[in-house]
């Protein structure tokens, strides 16, 4: 819904409106959005295109004008050609009652390019088996959107704040959870 001095716009890659209910980048346009980022012009420079910032975030629009948000560019997962963004799967995950901790991330894949792997903290006394959380996924997502693998650790990388650090998750190695 609109708000008071803010235009935003969904965008594809080229740059071009998407349509009602198609994902793309959420940009802006307000004198409340940020003037850029402190002390990196190239964060700035890269952000601010045509007096829009580029958030970053995905998103759509439905038919009423609201906005979703369902991810973040940079983590998005192309398998097979198709956009996945993980934010979805991992919140499926949450929905388990054995999971305390989920990200989902992208690794090589010889057939689609890139593959859905799931990493999960699960519960102390939890024995759930990698092939029973993707039952669990088959029965709330797409079949595209269901990890491929599951790999189980005791705890997850976080930024001091305490979130999720996917970059640490990821690794330089794909091999690194198994």
């Amino acid at each position: 819904m609109p708000v008071w001095c803010v235009d935003l716009r969904i965008v594809d890659d080229k740059n071009d409106p998407v349509s009602v209910n198609e994902v793309g980048e959420i940009i802006c346009q307000s004198p409340l959005a940020t003037e850029g980022y402190y002390m990196n012009p190239e964060a700035t420079n890269a952000s601010f295109r045509d007096g829009w910032f580029y958030t970053g975030d995905l998103g759509y629009f439905d038919k009423e004008g609201y906005l979703f948000v369902v991810g973040r560019k940079k983590d998005m997962v192309k398998s097979g050609g198709i956009s996945i963004y993980p934010l979805e799967i991992e919140g499926v995950l949450y929905q388990h009652p054995d999971v305390i901790e989920a990200a989902v991330i992208g690794v090589p894949d010889p057939q689609w390019g890139e593959a859905l792997k799931a990493v999960v903290v699960l519960k102390d006394a939890s024995h759930v088996s990698s092939e029973a959380l993707m039952q669990f996924c088959k029965e709330r997502l797409s079949s595209y959107k269901v990890p491929k693998s599951v790999a189980f650790v005791a705890s997850l990388p976080h930024t001091e704040v305490g979130k999720g650090e996917q970059s640490e998750i990821k690794g330089d190695d794909p091999r690194r959870y198994r």
